[in-house]
């Protein structure tokens, strides 16, 4: 009896850190969406978070994207070449940027270079006590740090999946144009053809959203609760983008699931 209490009570202490993390991550999930409706609004924050966010991480959104198309287009010419069917690139292509490679590509690059920015930079300012002196002052530190940083993330992540997309699809033209000797019609045809509303584009558009809203709040979440110095704070990133990009591809499993359910696609 003794032993077996022993053991619920390690078992009790093991899973006692792990489930307060996953209740105090949604508390603050909470907190900064309802903060979103709450006076007041700290309007600049959230446009130098924008900038932060979706002009900083442009380039390499258009670079992934690119290559990704590029890359799609030469893998699915040599399959569809198996059944003379060459002429379908830009279906394959525009489907699996759209439907998943874009919006988790896009949200993999931020998560790489915001989660861990959010992170970093907030447990700066924890391990430094700026955020107690925030508090002291009568400011609520999540209303100012985390609300503009989710607003700005969820406003930036669906623009730069929609330019990630085109300028994949660009890419999967130009192999098309140069080594698949594809027309410009027929190419672009086949893309703007294969694309339907809302199975592909909205989906397309509201997994983006609910990534930003994972990227966001694990940066900030993980910047928040930094302890022990400068250590801490490396610490707190890698986490934070290890946490970010597994759930991810977890979200990104569910939702296709989803999606998959409501309607043919």
């Amino acid at each position: 009896m003794l032993a077996s209490k022993l053991q619920d009570s390690r078992l009790f202490d093991l899973l006692k850190e792990p489930v307060s993390s996953v209740q105090d991550f949604f508390v603050l999930t909470g907190r900064a969406i309802r903060n979103i409706v709450r006076r007041p609004h700290y309007a600049d924050d959230v446009f130098l978070q924008m900038d932060v966010i979706g002009v900083g991480s442009l380039g390499i959104a258009t670079i992934t994207g690119f290559f990704a198309g590029a890359v799609m287009a030469l893998q699915m010419s040599k399959a569809l070449a198996t059944y003379g069917q060459v002429g379908k690139t830009g279906t394959l292509v525009s489907l699996t940027l759209v439907r998943e490679l874009g919006p988790v590509l896009t949200a993999l690059m931020v998560s790489g270079r915001n989660a861990a920015g959010m992170a970093s930079e907030l447990g700066s300012m924890k391990v430094t006590e700026q955020i107690d002196a925030m508090r002291a002052l009568g400011t609520d530190p999540s209303q100012k740090l985390v609300t503009p940083r989710l607003v700005a993330t969820c406003a930036m992540l669906p623009i730069l999946t929609v330019i990630s997309d085109f300028v994949g699809m660009c890419g999967g033209w130009i192999i098309a144009a140069l080594f698949l000797g594809l027309s410009a019609k027929l190419y672009w045809t086949s893309v703007w053809q294969a694309l339907t509303w809302p199975n592909d584009v909205l989906f397309g558009l509201l997994k983006p959203v609910v990534f930003a809203v994972v990227i966001s709040m694990i940066g900030c979440y993980y910047g928040l609760r930094t302890t022990g110095g400068t250590q801490g704070v490396g610490r707190s990133t890698t986490q934070a983008v290890v946490a970010s990009t597994i759930l991810i591809f977890v979200i990104d499993l569910l939702l296709t699931k989803i999606f998959v359910s409501l309607g043919p696609v």
